[in-house]
């Protein structure tokens, strides 16, 4: 059984990726569906607002912060290497860092700020909309599975 400070290292981390996996999840299910039916130069400037609003400390810290708790739980686990969990404790740490955080990165970001170089009323804003709404979209699918994933993980390490 996990205990101690590990233990609420472990707990925070479950709250955190399940945070993350909400926020992703509201996204995929009615944000992203709200603004693609919206008329495309409206969507491309409402999106662009949205992901300069994400860059705030706020989210940055719900964002980030189970990406410092899911590494710091995998170097422990290392270190320490409990007899309980510690599959688990290294699974859940690598399906956040890479499924969400890395994900993010490599697939969120780069068509984020290729949206935002566009004007949001030219021909090739309205064309790309449609492309970045579908390939964000099932990146943030990804994510959303990730992130949850990740949580469950960690409370079944708990378990």
């Amino acid at each position: 059984m996990i205990e101690g400070p590990y233990y609420v290292l472990v707990l925070l981390g479950v709250l955190g990726t399940g945070l993350v996996a909400g926020v992703f999840c509201g996204f995929s299910t009615f944000v992203m569906r709200g603004l693609a039916s919206l008329p495309p130069a409206q969507g491309v400037a409402a999106m662009n607002a949205i992901n300069r609003a994400a860059l705030a400390p706020a989210f940055m810290l719900v964002f980030a912060g189970p990406a410092v708790l899911c590494a710091m739980i995998a170097v422990v686990t290392f270190v320490v290497w409990p007899d309980d969990g510690k599959v688990e404790l290294l699974l859940g740490s690598g399906l956040y860092l890479f499924g969400s955080f890395g994900l993010t990165a490599m697939a969120n970001v780069p068509r984020n700020e290729a949206l935002a170089r566009l004007d949001p009323g030219t021909s090739e804003a309205v064309s790309y909309w449609p492309v970045y709404v579908r390939e964000w979209t099932l990146w943030n699918h990804v994510r959303t599975v990730a992130s949850a994933a990740a949580a469950v993980v960690y409370v079944l390490a708990l378990s």
